[in-house]
């Protein structure tokens, strides 16, 4: 089983922490990391310079399909930053436990 990481940004906190609940408990994914980020990127003719929250979804490949399209359809975002890493090394008791906590 091959991990892999998605990860998005969320303009606040109860937005990414009701969505990461849900799919914990659906077990689309075994973890959601969440930090406050700063961010600056062109938007709509104007530099904005502001605040999100960075979440870092740990799912394995045969889920990824399946979050990427719940993140899409729940973002409040209308253009969300939903981007796929490829986990290439990971040590084996982690990846065990994310599998065990996804199936």
């Amino acid at each position: 089983m091959k991990a892999i990481i998605i990860i998005s940004t969320y303009p606040d906190k109860k937005s990414i922490i009701k969505i990461s609940n849900e799919l914990v408990k659906t077990k689309l994914v075994a973890c959601v990391n969440i930090t406050k980020i700063s961010s600056i990127y062109a938007w709509q003719g104007k530099i904005e310079n502001t605040s999100e929250y960075l979440a870092i979804f740990k799912t394995t490949n045969k889920n990824k399909k399946i979050l990427k399209e719940k993140i899409k359809s729940t973002h409040p975002y209308d253009v969300p930053e939903i981007a796929e890493i490829d986990v290439l090394s990971i040590n084996k008791p982690y990846l065990d436990w994310l599998v065990s906590s996804t199936t």
